[in-house]
């Protein structure tokens, strides 16, 4: 990958620690990491993920380990697998209820792009070349032109529609019919106006405003998107994914350690109760993942939501029973449902290759008038030390000790 260099705004991202936005910059940094993201990689991106199987790892790790930064590596590593990604915070969304996550997910995932792939594979199964069909031209005004948009050519459409969504058992009866209609409409057959297309978007978007007397005529059933129906929903989300093309859904969630977070300035504050329907909430999603079809889930948070006894994942045994890792190793397992970047980095950084991470980020901000100072062996050894029995981790004590930049120097980049 060519190197990029760095901005202001990814400047201040790394000298507060944070992981950079830029796709490029991150590559870059990524030092110590290859032997772990190659092998979720090849196994899970490129193997399992695809054939159908479904996955869900957690991430943890002290301030500053490297969460968020591997959460963004693996997601570029998706992208450019070929999978759908959904990145969101927990700062952000609300996980006590799954109908929010859901939405989130399909949010992001542009529902709009998905069934125009589908419906590109509808025009090439019928024989034709989706591209050679101009701009603006539905497909069926398309086969107007040339003579050919007979009753057994509508038959087929409508075939190939039933076949593709309403004819498959992993998409829920509702899901499918909006789809096999929104579809139809960019094929110009069925006609669908605009109107309805609208109302069946805002239907699977969860618009509460949406009537339900309003869906009956398009065939909807009265009944909307909750927390009870919308994990089934997301399999019928993950089926569409791969019916219109892509190799499955990766979906990376950071922050959960918000959970335990009293402060009443955070536009998100969980009660006990909202924090324990959470847990049940990952609980059931655990249970049900195989139920699931080429969704790969991976939820970050910070060791504290496991050291805390009393509120944290401890606290409940039905979820914390499920994702303990039961079997401790001296060996690096790639396999665990949990992986503990603290222990991860004690195996994996050396002081070569602290120095080389030193290195890395002192020419990265080169371009910005900004002094830093690589790492030698002896400071890199310090910081070893320091990681191991402080409460700051290596990545975080390495950009520190590099950029040597005090809070009001950062403020003045």
């Amino acid at each position: 990958m060519r190197e990029q260099p760095a901005s202001h705004a990814t400047f201040i991202q790394l000298a507060h620690g944070q992981a950079p936005v830029d796709e490029s910059i991150l590559a870059q940094l990524s030092v110590g990491l290859d032997s772990l993201t190659d092998f979720w990689r090849d196994r899970y991106l490129r193997e399992y993920i695809p054939a159908g199987g479904s996955k869900i790892k957690f991430i943890t790790g002290q301030s500053g380990s490297g969460k968020t930064h591997l959460l963004r590596l693996l997601s570029t590593l998706a992208k450019n697998e070929n999978l759908v990604v959904v990145s969101f915070s927990a700062e952000k969304v609300w996980l006590h209820d799954f109908r929010e996550i859901y939405l989130e997910i399909l949010q992001q995932s542009n529902i709009i792009h998905l069934l125009e792939q589908c419906s590109h594979k509808i025009i090439e199964q019928m024989g034709f070349d989706w591209s050679e069909i101009p701009t603006g031209t539905t497909f069926i005004d398309f086969l107007s032109q040339i003579g050919l948009a007979d009753g057994i050519t509508k038959r087929e459409i409508r075939l190939q529609l039933k076949e593709m969504f309403m004819d498959n058992p992993l998409m829920d009866n509702n899901f499918a019919l909006a789809c096999s209609l929104l579809c139809g409409g960019m094929l110009g057959h069925p006609f669908l106006e605009e109107q309805s297309k609208q109302l069946l978007l805002c239907f699977l978007h969860g618009h509460k405003d949406v009537k339900l007397s309003a869906l009956r005529p398009l065939g909807i059933s009265t009944s909307k998107i909750n927390k009870f129906n919308a994990r089934h929903m997301l399999r019928s989300l993950s089926e569409l994914v791969r019916l219109s093309g892509y190799k499955g859904l990766f979906i990376a969630v950071d922050n959960l350690e918000i959970l335990l977070d009293k402060s009443s300035l955070n536009a998100l504050h969980y009660t006990k109760m909202r924090r324990d329907d959470t847990y049940e909430s990952i609980r059931q999603l655990i249970d049900d993942i195989d139920t699931l079809r080429s969704i790969m889930f991976v939820f970050a948070f910070d060791r504290i939501l496991i050291d805390n006894d009393n509120a944290g994942i401890k606290s409940y045994q039905a979820l914390w029973m499920r994702i303990q890792n039961e079997i401790i190793s001296d060996r690096i397992n790639y396999f665990i449902d949990m992986l503990d970047l603290d222990t991860l980095s004690r195996e994996l950084y050396t002081p070569q290759i602290i120095m080389q991470m030193s290195a890395k980020l002192a020419k990265i901000v080169q371009s910005i008038d900004v002094d830093s100072q690589c790492i030698d062996e002896n400071q890199a050894k310090e910081i070893m030390d320091l990681a191991t029995f402080g409460k700051v981790a290596i990545p975080r004590l390495v950009n520190q000790a590099t950029l040597q930049l005090t809070k009001e120097a950062i403020d003045n980049v």
